[in-house]
């Protein structure tokens, strides 16, 4: 590895680290931009959930306050199985996305689990328009052997004052 080896054994297990996370999450946009809902599923754990808070109350709780998004593995397959179906019209013909996703930092949290912030920016574009969701998420993740890691909880806050003027977010952010 180089320069790494000459770090001190913390610093370069935290580099390692940091980009292994920032490869799944990469590699995680890459598959949402191309629609492959199915291989993204896998990424969750079977008590894996997708939260999205209102963006009147970002910091809500999913337990007692309303969210936009609050999937559990089950929903979150239901949600998948209606976008990939010509009957969802909000997604059909599919939107192309494009995702910017920066400022990436983990953290060790409880029982090798690993804590994920990062900024992120989705550009949907259909119809002649193009609508951007801008935010950050919080992520609690695993160790995985297949996928390097998988969620445990994906969340993406969204820093819009309100959902306008696209009014609706029918893409996984």
């Amino acid at each position: 590895m180089g320069d790494v080896d000459l770090l001190p054994p913390t610093m370069a297990e935290s580099m390692t680290l940091a980009y292994e996370i920032e490869q799944f999450l990469y590699r995680e946009a890459d598959l949402l931009a191309a629609w492959r809902l199915p291989e993204w599923l896998e990424l969750f754990a079977p008590t894996g959930e997708y939260l999205v808070p209102s963006t009147d109350l970002p910091h809500g709780d999913p337990a007692n306050d309303l969210f936009l998004v609050q999937d559990d593995r089950f929903l979150l397959e239901q949600r998948i199985n209606s976008l990939m179906r010509r009957s969802a019209h909000a997604e059909y013909p599919h939107s192309r996305t494009r995702r910017i996703v920066s400022n990436v930092k983990v953290s060790p949290g409880d029982g090798g689990e690993f804590l994920i912030r990062a900024n992120f920016a989705v550009f949907r574009m259909r119809a002649g328009n193009i609508d951007t969701y801008v935010g950050h998420y919080d992520h609690v993740v695993e160790r995985d052997d297949e996928h390097g890691f998988r969620f445990l909880t994906r969340r993406s806050t969204l820093d819009l004052d309100a959902l306008r003027p696209h009014g609706k977010v029918s893409i996984i952010l």
